[in-house]
């Protein structure tokens, strides 16, 4: 291709008139940054990213390609942890995201360094991802969502509106958490729970169907998800039964595997 025409299918950047860009942000190719936005130091915006009317990006994030950041939202803003000493840290979005109107996103603090968000997630109006977090890809938080520090959620997690999340907590792979839960303990990865205080209500059916897990790996998890939380025995003998007599797929490898690494306890 000549140069003049490889030139010509570069996406020019936009920056409207009152937003106010630091000079050592850096903004990708084709990026649009909306009226009285604010980007700061040491701020990296991927190409093709969409960055809406007074969007506030303090410092030290990193936002992925093809990301929608809506009206208000606040990102890479210090933590809220009386511990922050004011060291350096991060936060990371991956790509093609999606955060909506007056979301928060904190920084991380010296415990981990970042707080990090995966790629194709969704977080909804008012939800808010604290320090030290990390979210898988494909996550979908609704709206006001509460993230406490150093929660772990990993990918293609569904938790309900209205949902607070004790700091320390994992939510497992294919979760479903429902709206106005109180999640203080670990939610095991493909199951369903809601509640206050929440319980276990079977696997996440539909969404391990949706997503192309196969009969043989679903059938594996719910017989694994009835010796585990629905026997006559307790979690520990459970989790040995569970290794010897259900077929080892990498699912119910990693359901137990995430149990025994619980250490606040799961919800069952």
């Amino acid at each position: 291709m000549p140069e003049d025409a490889a030139v010509n299918t570069r996406q020019e950047t936009t920056i409207h008139p009152s937003a106010i860009v630091h000079d050592d942000a850096e903004l990708g190719e084709g990026v649009a940054v909306g009226p009285w936005a604010m980007i700061g130091p040491r701020v990296q915006i991927g190409d093709h990213t969409e960055v809406g009317p007074r969007v506030y990006i303090e410092k030290d994030t990193t936002l992925g390609e093809d990301c929608r950041i809506s009206n208000g939202a606040v990102l890479g803003t210090d933590p809220q942890d009386l511990k922050y000493q004011g060291e350096r840290a991060t936060l990371e979005i991956g790509d093609r995201t999606v955060i909506r109107e007056f979301a928060t996103l904190n920084r991380g603090t010296a415990a981990s360094g970042r707080t990090i968000v995966g790629s194709d997630c969704l977080l909804m109006a008012y939800s808010h991802v604290a320090h030290d977090c990390e979210l898988g890809n494909h996550v979908i938080l609704a709206n006001a969502v509460n993230m406490a520090g150093h929660v772990i959620i990993e990918d293609w997690v569904i938790v309900g509106g209205l949902t607070p999340i004790h700091q320390f907590v994992r939510i497992g792979a294919h979760a479903f958490v429902g709206g106005g839960s109180r999640v203080a303990q670990d939610v095991p990865p493909y199951c369903r729970a809601a509640g206050n205080p929440p319980k276990l209500y079977g696997l996440n059916s539909v969404g391990l169907e949706r997503r192309g897990l196969s009969q043989e790996v679903r059938s594996a998890l719910k017989k694994a998800y009835r010796m585990l939380f629905q026997g006559d025995v307790n979690l520990t003998q459970a989790l040995e039964r569970a290794e010897s007599e259900v077929n080892s797929t990498p699912e119910v490898r990693h359901l137990i595997q995430f149990i025994r690494a619980s250490e606040r306890g799961i919800t069952t």
